[in-house]
């Protein structure tokens, strides 16, 4: 695997007991990446060198604030180049994720970068979520993929309804956003609970960044 990134540390500050495999896992994510960008545009260009900043960390901010039980089943909702879903597949190894796209070429290399990590509880799945007719999932996760209103439609039928339970929140979407949100909440019909990410990561990055929980 690739050699350390000068900024995996910023990961390291914020989560300091990563076992060795995912410590192997995350440094090796920003040589792979580079190597897909240049092939495939899955980041922004201008990103790569803050990978693990504007994606892995950001990502990661869902770690940060929940815990999800052992065997759980979690869709991410237009994964995209697999951003929330591989770095939280990372961090959570005895949970299962569905890394979902409409875009194949950027699965392509979700499933190689998955592939070149071990990352074995991680699968792929090209379809529009919405025709997602023959699984569930306990959550959903997304990253700025749609408004908040098409996502919960998106993601309320394939949700088993389970309560929450110690430290594992009840079933339900776990998305993250930025900026005003004011209208878009007012005009999703449901009530989040707003997390701000500044507060669990303090840089400035993360200012006017959210994560946004509907529970089933």
């Amino acid at each position: 695997m690739e050699k350390a990134a000068p900024n995996l540390g910023l990961i390291e500050s914020y989560f300091g007991d990563f076992s060795p495999v995912q410590l192997e896992q995350f440094r090796a994510l920003q040589g792979l990446y580079a190597e897909w960008n240049a092939k495939i545009n899955v980041i922004s260009r201008k990103d790569i060198d803050q990978l693990y900043q504007n994606h892995v960390l950001h990502s990661l901010a869902i770690a940060a604030a929940f815990s999800f039980p052992a065997g759980s089943r979690i869709i991410d909702i237009g994964t995209g180049g697999g951003f929330p879903g591989i770095p939280l597949a990372i961090f959570f190894p005895e949970t299962q994720f569905l890394l979902a796209d409409s875009i194949n070429k950027k699965l392509n290399v979700v499933k190689e970068i998955a592939r070149a990590i071990s990352l074995t509880n991680v699968t792929t799945r090209h379809t529009r979520v919405e025709d997602i007719k023959d699984q569930k999932f306990d959550y959903a996760v997304s990253r700025a993929v749609a408004p908040l209103a098409d996502l919960w439609r998106w993601a309320r039928p394939l949700l088993i309804k389970r309560p929450s339970e110690g430290e594992y929140p009840a079933s339900g979407l776990i998305c993250l956003k930025g900026g005003d949100l004011a209208r878009e909440i007012s005009e999703s019909g449901v009530k989040p609970r707003l997390i701000d990410i500044h507060e669990l990561f303090p840089e400035d990055y993360f200012k006017e960044k959210y994560i946004l929980y509907v529970h089933r």
